[in-house]
């Protein structure tokens, strides 16, 4: 029984350093976790440090391969940001009193698109879009 106290105690306190150290990915983080968790889970199941081992392996790959897909998922919404971003001009039109008014065009292949829907083949000078966004 004393055996059993102690081995809950042990996961007690893995399980609370795996929730407040931080890793800089998702992976981590829940590889972490899954090891902490299947540890204790396979503690409590084999009753002896065997089962801990094995718990902790299945539950930090499980761990990984969950946060692992979860990085990925960041990852490709972030690339596809920085390329809206990338295909995003911004022309900056002075008016008679001094103001300016900023015009974003899309990259559309070779041309742009304007805020109305217009399209210009080439990028658009100031006096170019002055007429239709200015005064």
């Amino acid at each position: 029984m004393r055996q059993f106290v102690t081995l809950g105690l042990a996961v007690v306190v893995a399980c609370g350093i795996a929730l407040t150290t931080g890793c800089e990915s998702d992976a981590g983080n829940t590889a972490l976790l899954g090891t902490a968790i299947g540890a204790g889970v396979g503690a409590l199941a084999g009753g002896n440090t065997e089962g801990a081992l094995i718990g902790g392996a299945v539950g930090g790959g499980a761990g990984y391969m969950i946060g692992n897909e979860s990085d990925k998922k960041k990852t490709q919404s972030e690339i596809a940001s920085v390329r809206a971003e990338q295909n995003n001009v911004t022309v900056w039109i002075t008016n008679s009193n001094g103001s300016q008014v900023p015009v974003r065009l899309r990259r559309d292949g070779p041309g742009y698109i304007g805020p109305r829907g217009e399209r210009y083949p080439t990028l658009p000078t100031e006096a170019q879009l002055k007429p239709v966004y200015g005064f």
